[in-house]
């Protein structure tokens, strides 16, 4: 029988029935080692007690109210997460888009109490990935997501990755903010320069712009660090988060300075299931492990545990594997075959992976993989890349 659902994803022909920590388990019982996480999502693993009985505590009290009426998790979560950052605000939201276009609406509407409606343009970077509602394909700038939707939305200027120069010609008139992944995530896990982090903060005071990271990826943990601008010192106006931040609920959100927050008064936007008692229940019980004393050390060195190990594969297969790039636990591997290639022959070897720009394939395990886990994640790249060489012997004999 054919599928009812509407074919916007070429799916993997697999289907899993359980989750047990860093693990996947088939509906046929076999067991894969999940490296992708639900593209960072997971990201503490599968099954996690801590979740679980945060989870099945709220849904046997009260999954959803409205934001009619308070909503105390969500004003002990908004705290923990102020207290935790540069922010003063937080907003909650479902997904990364949404906090995405809550990032920009903020931005517009502070120069709009100001007086300067026109100063509604947002800078962007080629290589970006920003999500897929119409106003984000268009921030992200990649035709393949924005053609056959109608015209592409307006005020959105990209411009090269870590070219300041190329920033600072963008700017006009209408341009109220800039909008920058700290790490492009889907962009081929492309770091953001130190010294081109500090000139765009700079930048952004002269011209009396909003500086706005897009966290969604990078954020709770995911490079070692609760958000990845702690790496660089340089902390934006706005910070749109989600994926780790449910772990594997749907959750999302925005934090800002309340400078910035200024002109997002009552009426001016709103979400019917951001920050419900069910999400914000799991929001704080992600917190409970990801701030417990030492955890995001412990992701630190997991991280640079791994990049070892695949420094280490790169050296034994250099007809494969390029390079090795990233933070914590968000780790690209270049390779000189498409990414498809390199993740297709890791799935065959039971190792869950995730395409990306640049000829990238992602490694985000879970936060929680074991140092154990991790190695044996290496081991069956080792032995996808074995095969790889394998096959393109053979097809050169042929």
């Amino acid at each position: 029988m054919s599928s009812a659902l509407i074919p916007t994803y070429a799916r993997a022909d697999l289907a899993f029935e359980r989750g047990e920590g860093a693990w996947l388990v088939t509906v046929g019982g076999e067991r894969y080692l999940d490296f992708g996480a639900g593209i960072a999502v997971a990201s503490l693993g599968y099954g996690h007690p801590h979740l679980v009985g945060a989870l099945k505590a709220q849904a046997d009290k009260l999954w959803h109210t409205s934001n009619l009426y308070q909503i105390p998790e969500g004003e002990r979560l908004a705290r923990r997460l102020v207290d935790a950052t540069f922010a003063d605000m937080a907003f909650f939201t479902n997904s990364g888009a949404e906090a995405l276009e809550f990032a920009v609406k903020t931005a517009r509407k502070y120069h709009a109490v100001d007086g300067h409606p026109e100063r509604f343009h947002v800078v962007t970077f080629e290589g970006a990935f920003h999500g897929r509602t119409i106003a984000m394909v268009a921030a992200g700038g990649n035709p393949k997501y924005y053609e056959g939707f109608g015209p592409k939305a307006p005020g959105f200027d990209q411009v090269p990755f870590n070219d300041i120069a190329a920033v600072r010609a963008a700017i006009g008139p209408q341009t109220g903010a800039v909008l920058i992944e700290p790490i492009q995530g889907e962009g081929g896990i492309r770091e953001a320069d130190p010294a081109f982090l500090k000139a765009l903060r700079a930048l952004c005071d002269e011209c009396g712009l909003l500086l706005i990271y897009d966290e969604v990826q990078t954020g709770v943990g995911r490079t070692g660090r609760f958000f990845a601008y702690e790496h660089y010192g340089v902390a934006p106006d706005i910070l749109a988060f989600a994926k780790g931040i449910g772990g594997g609920f749907p959750l999302g959100g925005c934090l800002a300075t309340k400078e910035a927050a200024r002109g997002m008064t009552a009426g001016t936007h709103g979400t019917t299931y951001g920050g419900n008692p069910l999400a914000m229940a799991v929001g704080n019980a992600v917190l409970d492990v990801i701030l417990a004393p030492g955890f995001l050390e412990e992701v630190a060195r997991k991280g640079l545990l791994l990049r070892q190990r695949l420094a280490q594969l790169r050296d034994a297969h250099p007809a494969i594997v390029k390079g090795v790039r990233g933070q914590g636990l968000m780790v690209g591997v270049e390779t000189h075959l498409p990414p498809a290639d390199f993740v297709a022959a890791a799935r065959r070897e039971h190792l869950l992976s995730v395409p990306a720009g640049d000829n990238v394939t992602r490694l985000l395990p879970p936060l929680t993989a074991t140092d154990e886990e991790l190695a044996e994640g290496v081991h069956r790249l080792e032995r996808a890349c074995v095969a790889l060489e394998a096959a393109r012997a053979k097809g050169a004999a042929s």
